[in-house]
């Protein structure tokens, strides 16, 4: 095992290296025309900056703001990585761009945009993790969305992050700010006859987000609205015990569940060092007891990046940054199409469990890794918390549970 001292990984955490402020839209000409284009609705529990160029920094709102945003990509990219700009303005020749920014104030101007926009009827709702700015969303949106193929509009909630790896706990605290904006979004998206199925995507600690809000949604009406069909969760960032609490409480019938873990995130190994050594539920080896079996219980796919490599030194944004990963959801997951098929060929060794049977989706056998990514406290070896073993990580198990006998 390899010792990484705390200071190193927030280090890591900390590295982003590209300007600020690139909201402004470019104007149109020859040099975009051959671009790819991405546009999507914003919704936003974040406070207007007052500047063009940002739109909207990481304090809290007393009000939700929408807005429609069009970003452009470069002809020459490769796949699962953002070209940010060196300066600006943005080329968008080399550079993701916006190229256009309209502010929406009513629901029935919402529901223009989506009735121009539509794909299919479906849409894809995408929640952003820990220490992102609003830019860092709507590119990162804008990737996977090209990237995937998807067929499907794409709407970003995006919450109040001040992008500061000190902020772990403003942020957390600015998810659970953000649950009933959320909620309101799904409810006003489902209502919209043009919206056949909608498909959330929550990565990291927006993962803690969209649970909540789930959860709220069906504690107050018993269960999930029906046009929610399908949630991803990438590199989650809840307590596996939680999340079996979270799963419970919104009640049946639920959406499918697809879950992306790696036992080599360094952003999940720092985020349970903060929450008191508490394992996340995006760290865990699906493969083995007592996940397996609850897994397969509860009806949740999960698939095991830990083989995969990407250029991420964290770890923690395989799911958009592999070409591969990043095509599997939009070609297949968002359709509900089975992952077991001779056609599912990454060439990654990925190992999916899936109806609690363990699948090698991928042309290289995978083997599963045992060892999930740690942390070594700087402190003595007596005063160390050990985690809990993983047979009492989930003893409550994911069913309901009264008061009362």
């Amino acid at each position: 095992m390899v010792k990484r001292s705390i200071p190193l990984l927030l280090l890591l955490l900390t590295s982003c290296g590209h300007p600020d402020g690139v909201m402004t839209p470019v104007a149109v000409s020859a040099s975009t025309a051959a671009t790819s284009k991405v546009a999507m609705l914003v919704a936003t529990t974040r406070e207007p900056s007052g500047d063009p160029a940002t739109l909207f920094n990481g304090e809290r709102s007393s009000k939700p703001h929408m807005t429609q945003i069009t970003v452009s990509l470069p002809p020459k990219r490769e796949a699962g990585t953002v070209q940010w700009p060196k300066r600006l303005p943005p080329n968008p020749a080399t550079d993701f761009a916006v190229t256009n920014v309209q502010q929406i104030d009513t629901v029935a101007q919402g529901r223009e945009w989506l009735g121009q926009h539509m794909n299919g009827g479906h849409a894809l709702v995408f929640v952003h993790g820990f220490n992102n700015t609003y830019e860092d969303s709507v590119f990162r949106l804008a990737q996977i969305v090209h990237d995937s193929k998807m067929e499907a509009t794409p709407v970003l909630f995006t919450w109040p992050s001040r992008a500061e790896i000190t902020a772990y706990q403003y942020d957390k605290e600015s998810t659970n700010y953000s649950r009933t904006g959320l909620e309101q979004a799904l409810r006003t998206l489902a209502a919209d006859p043009n919206v056949k199925d909608i498909t959330i995507m929550a990565h990291s600690m927006g993962t803690w987000l969209a649970m909540e809000s789930l959860r709220q949604m069906g504690i107050r009406d018993g269960h999930v609205n029906s046009k929610i069909h399908n949630v991803i969760l990438a590199s989650p960032d809840i307590d596996i015990q939680v999340f079996a609490k979270q799963f419970v409480e919104m009640g049946e019938p639920r959406p499918k569940f697809t879950i992306f873990v790696s036992q080599d995130d360094k952003a999940l190994a720092v985020s349970s060092f903060i929450t008191g050594r508490v394992s996340r539920l995006g760290a865990i080896n699906p493969t083995e007891e007592p996940y397996r079996s609850k897994l397969e219980k509860a009806g949740i796919t999960a698939i095991d990046l830990t083989k995969v490599k990407t250029e991420d030194g964290l770890n923690h944004g395989k799911f958009a940054e592999s070409p591969e990963i990043v095509q599997l959801i939009g070609q297949r997951l968002m359709t509900g199409q089975t992952l077991t098929d001779s056609k599912v060929t990454l060439g990654q060794g990925i190992t999916a469990v899936v109806g609690g049977t363990v699948t090698n989706i991928g042309t290289v056998a995978a083997t599963a890794v045992a060892v999930p990514a740690t942390i070594i406290e700087q402190q003595p070896l007596a005063k160390r918390r050990k985690p809990l073993p993983a047979d009492e990580t989930l003893g409550g198990d994911l069913t309901p549970q009264t008061l009362t006998q």
